[in-house]
C-alpha cells in the first residue's frame, strides 16, 4: 500500500546553535552541524553576520610604510574618552601606535622601540595607558601638547618598588587593570606571582601613598600558579591564573588594614587568554582550557558555581585552543569582545581563521549559549565605542561591522589592494531520523522561509545516512511582498505615476481621469514610492530526491548587501519500507 507524504517542519532551523558535541542522532532539530558566518538575531532565526566597512587604508598613512611598502595589520584597538567628551580611537600595527579612524597618523613617541602589536589599553583618570611584555607603558592624554609619551616621563612618577626593596622596573607588566580608583598591573617578567597597586586616582605614582602589593606564592589553591589576567566584579577583585582563580575582596578600600583580603579562590578552572576576558555588565566570560566559560557567580554562596557556555562545541573548541599555542606552548593572541548592542561575545583564534560567537540573549536549558562561527576575513582585535559601534582591526587598517558586505585586504609583495566582497553563509543540519529511525525516507518537495535578501545566490543541500555528499539545488526566490510598500502603493496607496486632469500634480506624471478612459497613460517607468520597500520574504520551492533512513538538510547563500536569514524549512516525506 502506499505510504501517505507527511510534511516535517524544521522551525527556526539553528536555534539552538551549533551543536558538534553530543551524539548526532536523534538529536533536536533546532541544533545545527554548521553555521558559518551566522548570527542568531533578535527573533531567533539563524542569519548571515553583518560585513566590514572600511575606515581607513594604509595609503593614508605614509609613517606606516615598512621598507616602502603601504602595508598595514592593525592588532590592536582601543576607544578613549575623557571627562570633557573628548573622544580619541588608538590602534597600534607595524610596530607603531597610531590615532584616528579614517586616517591613521603615527603618535609613536620619538625614539620609542616597539617589538610586537599586543598591547593592553586602559582608559583612566582623564589619561589612556598602554602595556605590553617587554615595553615601558606609554601614557596619553590630551591636555597640553604632552600626547602619548614614556610613563618614565610623566612628571610625579615614580617606580614601583619589588618585594625585596629594590627599584622594579616599570615596563614588564603585561596586564593592566583600572578598578576601585587606581590601576592594578601583574604578570611580570620573572614575578608572575605578584600583583601591584597605583595610588589613589594617579596611574604614575606606584611607591608611597595608598601604593601596594601583593604576593600570590602561598595563596594559591594548587600551590604554583601564574597571573594570567585581572577583572573587577561586584567589588571583587578576581584573579586568573593558568589553573586556578582567586578572588579578593575589599579590594576598593586596600589602605585600611583587614578590609583587602582573600575571599574565595576555585581550583581546576582558570584563564589561559589575557584578552579573553570580558565583563558583560552582570557577569565575566573568559576562556579557559576547557571552553569559554561564565563566572556566573552568586557572591553570597561559597560554591560559586560556574557555568560552561560553550557546551554544544567544547570539544572542537578546546582542539582548535591547543592548536593556537606557539613557542614555550603560550597562545597566540586570541582576541575577544562583547557588545550589548548585538548582545554576543565573541572569541577569535587567528591561527584558524575562525571566530566563534555566542549570543548572549538568554542561556540554553543546560546553561550553554548558542553558538556560530565566523570564517575569514577575521578580525585580529576589536573594541566597542562609546555609541555602540564595533570596531575592527585587521591586514589594511580599521573596519567597522555594519552593512552586509566586506571590504578585503590583499597584500602581494609590497603592494596593498582593496576590494568589495559578497561572502558565504551556510546552515547544515545535523542528520534528522524525524521521529523514525526505522523507515527509508523518500524527500519529495522542500518549501523554505527566507527573510531576506530574495536576489541572493542560494543553494540548498540535501544528503543522507552521514554520507558527505549532497544533493544540490540552486533555486530561485518567489517573493510574497517586493511590491508592497508601506503604506500600501506608493503614498498613501496612491501611485506616483499620473494625476487626473486639471488637478494639482503631487508628482511629475498623472492618474488615470475614470471619467475619461481614452485619457489613460500608462507608465513609462516603475511606480515610485514614498516609503521604501517591506523586508522581503521568499518562499522557494525544491523537488527533493534519493533516499536513505536518516537526512542531513543545508542551506547556504551569496550575501552581497542585504539581510538574510531562515524562518522554516518544510520538507514533504515520503516514508518507505522499514530497513
Amino acid at each position: 500500500m502506499a505510504q501517505q507524504l507527511q510534511n516535517v517542519t524544521i522551525n527556526a532551523p539553528a536555534f539552538g546553535g551549533i551543536n558538534t558535541q553530543d551524539s548526532p542522532v536523534g538529536l533536536d532539530p533546532s541544533y545545527a552541524s554548521v553555521a558559518t558566518n551566522c548570527v542568531i538575531d533578535k527573533l531567533g532565526r539563524v542569519g548571515a553576520r553583518k560585513g566590514s566597512v572600511l575606515l581607513s587604508t594604509a595609503t593614508n598613512t605614509v609613517s606606516a610604510n615598512q621598507g616602502g611598502a603601504k602595508d598595514i595589520k592593525i592588532q590592536t584597538i582601543f576607544e578613549s574618552l575623557d571627562k570633557s567628551g573628548d573622544k580619541v580611537v588608538f590602534s597600534a600595527g607595524n610596530n607603531k601606535i597610531f590615532s584616528g579612524t579614517s586616517t591613521l597618523t603615527d603618535i609613536t613617541p620619538s625614539g620609542y622601540t616597539i617589538s610586537a602589536n599586543n598591547w593592553k589599553v586602559v582608559n583612566f583618570n582623564d589619561h589612556v595607558y598602554f602595556y605590553q611584555r617587554g615595553h615601558e607603558p606609554l601614557v596619553y592624554t590630551d591636555s597640553g601638547s604632552q600626547g602619548l609619551v614614556k610613563l618614565s616621563a610623566v612628571t610625579g612618577f615614580d617606580a614601583p618598588h619589588a618585594t625585596n626593596g629594590s627599584d622594579l622596573p616599570p615596563y614588564q607588566a603585561n596586564e593592566v587593570l583600572a578598578a576601585f580608583g587606581r590601576l592594578w598591573i601583574a604578570d611580570i617578567t620573572n614575578n608572575k606571582h605578584t600583583i601591584y597597586w597605583s595610588d589613589t586616582l594617579n596611574g604614575n605614582d606606584w611607591n608611597g601613598g595608598a601604593t601596594g602589593a601583593i604576593d600570590l606564592t602561598s595563596v594559591w589553591p594548587t600551590g604554583h600558579d601564574e597571573i594570567v589576567a585581572l577583572a573587577a566584579h561586584n567589588g571583587f577583585l578576581i584573579v586568573f591564573g593558568k589553573v586556578s582563580i582567586v578572588v579578593y575582596s575589599g579590594a576598593d578600600d586596600v589602605v585600611t588594614s583587614g578590609v583587602f583580603k582573600l575571599h574565595d579562590t576555585v581550583a581546576g578552572v582558570a584563564c589561559v587568554a589575557t584578552d579573553s576576558v570580558q565583563h558583560t555588565g552582570t557577569d565575566i566570560i573568559f576562556l579557559s582550557d576547557s571552553g569559554v566559560r561564565s563566572f556566573g557567580r552568586v557572591i553570597q554562596e561559597k560554591s560559586m558555581p560556574m557555568r560552561d557556555i560553550s557546551r554544544n562545541v567544547r570539544n572542537d573548541l578546546v582542539r582548535y585552543v591547543n592548536e593556537e599555542r606557539i613557542a614555550d606552548s603560550t597562545l597566540a593572541p586570541v582576541k575577544s569582545m562583547y557588545s550589548p548592542e548585538e548582545a554576543f561575545y565573541l572569541l577569535t583564534l587567528p591561527n584558524n581563521n575562525i571566530t566563534y560567537c555566542f549570543d548572549m540573549r538568554q542561556a540554553l536549558p543546560d546553561g550553554s549559549h548558542r553558538v556560530t562561527t565566523w570564517s575569514t576575513p577575521i578580525a585580529l582585535c576589536y573594541t566597542r565605542t562609546q555609541d555602540g559601534k564595533i570596531y575592527m582591526g585587521r591586514q589594511g587598517g580599521i573596519y567597522e561591522y555594519r552593512g552586509f558586505t566586506d571590504k578585503l585586504c590583499t597584500l602581494v609583495g609590497s603592494t596593498q589592494t582593496y576590494s568589495t566582497s559578497s561572502y558565504q553563509l551556510a546552515y547544515f543540519s545535523n542528520p534528522l531520523d524525524f521521529g523514525n529511525s526505522s523507515n527509508i525516507k523518500f524527500l519529495k518537495k522542500f518549501k523554505m522561509t527566507i527573510i531576506g535578501d530574495a536576489a541572493a545566490q542560494s543553494v540548498l543541500n540535501w544528503g543522507y545516512d552521514y554520507s558527505d555528499s549532497y544533493y544540490k539545488q540552486t533555486f530561485t526566490s518567489t517573493r510574497t511582498n517586493a511590491t508592497t510598500a508601506f503604506y500600501g502603493v506608493a503614498e498613501y496607496g496612491i501611485s506616483s505615476v499620473n494625476t487626473p486632469v486639471g488637478a494639482t500634480a503631487d508628482f511629475t506624471e498623472k492618474l488615470v481621469d475614470p471619467t475619461n478612459p481614452s485619457g489613460a497613460r500608462v507608465p513609462a517607468t516603475e511606480p515610485s514610492f514614498e516609503y521604501s520597500l517591506g523586508t522581503e520574504i521568499q518562499v522557494p520551492n525544491v523537488q527533493g530526491s534519493g533516499h536513505g533512513t536518516t537526512v542531513t538538510v543545508g542551506l547556504e547563500s551569496t550575501i552581497s548587501g542585504s539581510e538574510f536569514s531562515i524562518q522554516k524549512i518544510d520538507i514533504n516525506v515520503l516514508l518507505g519500507r522499514l530497513i
